[in-house]
């Protein structure tokens, strides 16, 4: 199947769309293989962190873009949380087909400045542009965990800076390992009817499954998950090697971690949908 466009997939999508994070290759044909078993489109995202690990975008980056390509259902390849234009540049020049520039930790005038030449020379490329304007919180310590987004201000951000899409700060918190984060719903509803452009959760590992359904309900169409799929991924690894303790070869408990992930996006995408 063709490489599948963000845009089309969140805009024709009638319910939320999954955007999960590839750490390696078993990431990625995990998050295709939940998302063909319920025959439904899905991101795979590639973060600035991702690429200090590989030590570079490019491996990791087309690794991404052959699985998306044989996948059997729509799947797009996306650069998440990238702050360097050089980044975003070669994500473009590698064929993904839209970024998440995240300038936030910069003072509000300088965030728009900077975002808008993004937008604008990704749009010149053909490129969906996702920004942040209301800091989420724990990333890296820059955000504030009790941040939220003020609608009037998305509104302003948008139009000043041209962005496709729009990361907002409503109550989530990256790198959560238990699911007991609180959403603001009513700041979610007020957003969606005020923000031109769809509504993008990030740190959605901590959010229960009964509130990501209500918050799609209230208006957020991108969801974001990573740290719920290492979890599940790094737990299946730690029980195979436990009852297992003479294994050598890598592929016998990395397919576990790779089972285990695509169980969990399976069960996500239903959430989801549902």
């Amino acid at each position: 199947m063709p490489l599948a466009a963000i845009g089309d997939i969140v805009t024709q999508s009638p319910a939320g769309v999954g955007a999960f994070n590839v750490i390696q290759l078993e990431h990625a044909t995990a998050i295709v293989s939940g998302a063909e078993a319920l025959g439904l489109p899905v991101v795979l995202q590639i973060s600035e962190n991702c690429v200090r690990y590989h030590g570079a975008l490019e491996p990791i980056a087309l690794a991404a873009l052959a699985v998306a390509r044989r996948a059997e259902v729509p799947v797009a390849v996306h650069l998440d949380h990238a702050t360097d234009r050089v980044l975003v540049r070669e994500a473009v020049e590698l064929g993904l087909g839209s970024v998440m520039f995240d300038a936030s930790a910069l003072p509000d005038d300088e965030n728009v400045r900077v975002t808008a030449e993004v937008a604008t020379w990704c749009h010149q490329h053909g490129v969906w542009v996702e920004a942040e304007l209301g800091e989420v919180g724990g990333k890296d310590g820059v955000h504030a965990p009790g941040a939220r987004t003020k609608p009037h201000e998305a509104v302003d951000y948008v139009a000043r800076t041209g962005v496709d899409a729009l990361a907002v700060a409503v109550g989530t918190s990256h790198a959560m390992t238990t699911k007991d984060a609180v959403l603001d719903l009513e700041l979610i509803a007020e957003l969606r009817a005020a923000v031109p452009v769809p509504l993008v959760l990030h740190g959605s590992s901590g959010v229960p499954d009964e509130v990501l359904r209500e918050a799609v309900r209230q208006g957020m169409k991108k969801i974001n998950i990573a740290t719920h799929l290492n979890k599940a991924f790094t737990g299946a690894v730690r029980d195979y090697l436990a009852h297992d303790e003479r294994v050598v070869d890598s592929r016998k408990y990395l397919n576990a971690g790779r089972d285990a992930v695509a169980r969990e996006v399976s069960h996500l995408l239903g959430v989801l949908t549902s």
